[in-house]
C-alpha cells in the first residue's frame, strides 16, 4: 500500500540458528541453550536465561576462536584455533596436509580428498587418515562442548551445521570426551543433541525474529 512502511531487521546467522532450534527445534522452550553451527566455519548461537547473549560488539559466539592446543600457530590467525583444526574446511586441509606428508610411505593414501564427504566415506572404510582426522576432531568437539558447559551451563547444546550432517554418529563421543574436561555439575544437567531442523533452522530462526518485531 502506497505510503506504508515495512521493518526490516537483520541478524547473524548464529542467532538465527538458536532462535529456530528453541522455538521449534530440539531445545524447544529452552532458557538456556547452545547452537553449535559445524559448517564451512564454526560459530555458536547462545541463548542465556531466555535472551541472545551477543555481547558489546555482538560477536559474541565466535567460538571458532576457542584455543584448544597448548602451542600457537599463525595459520590460526585468520579463522582461529578451533575453526582451523575441527571445521568442514579445518578437517579437510588437516586431512590433505596428513596425505602431503605421508605420500611416499607405504600404505598412506595418495589421492587428496575433495571434501568431507569423502572423508566420512573413508573413515567407514577404514582409511587410516580419515579415521586420525575424525578422531581429532572428536576431541576438539568435545572440549570446545565442554568450555561452553564450563562458562554457560546451558541445558541443551545443538549441533548443526553441514558437518552435522555425517558427524552426527559421534554425538556420544562427543559427550565422553567432553565429560573429561567440563565443570562436573554442569556437565550432569546438559544435553547433546542434533538439530531438528536441519538447513530450516535460520530460516525458523529470521521466522522467530519478524515475529518479536
Amino acid at each position: 500500500m502506497k505510503g506504508s512502511s515495512v521493518q526490516i531487521k537483520i541478524d547473524s546467522d548464529r542467532a538465527c540458528y538458536i532462535l529456530g532450534e528453541t522455538w521449534l527445534g530440539a531445545a524447544k522452550n529452552s532458557k538456556n541453550a547452545i547452537f553449535m553451527a559445524i559448517g564451512t566455519g564454526i560459530g555458536a548461537g547462545i541463548i542465556c536465561d531466555g535472551r541472545i547473549l551477543r555481547g558489546f560488539g555482538d560477536i559474541a559466539g565466535s567460538v571458532g576462536w576457542m584455543g584448544l592446543t597448548p602451542e600457537y600457530r599463525n595459520q590460526y590467525r585468520s579463522c582461529g584455533c578451533f575453526e582451523y583444526h575441527a571445521s568442514g574446511e579445518g578437517i579437510l586441509k588437516s586431512a590433505n596436509d596428513l596425505i602431503a606428508a605421508n605420500k611416499n610411505k607405504t600404505g598412506s593414501r595418495k589421492k587428496f580428498y575433495n571434501n568431507t564427504a569423502e572423508i566420512f566415506e573413508a573413515y567407514d572404510k577404514g582409511e587410516d587418515i580419515a579415521v586420525y582426522i575424525l578422531e581429532e576432531a572428536i576431541k576438539y568437539w568435545g572440549r570446545a562442548s565442554a568450555n561452553i558447559v564450563s562458562l554457560f551451563n546451558p541445558e541443551i547444546i545443538v549441533f548443526g551445521g553441514g558437518v552435522f550432517g555425517p558427524a552426527s554418529r559421534f554425538i556420544s563421543q562427543i559427550k565422553k570426551e567432553a565429560e573429561r574436561w567440563a565443570q562436573p555439575v554442569s556437565m550432569k544437567q546438559v544435553t547433546f543433541g542434533l538439530s531438528v531442523l536441519g538447513g530450516n533452522a535460520g530460516l525458523a530462526g529470521a521466522g522467530r525474529l519478524a515475529l518479536q518485531i
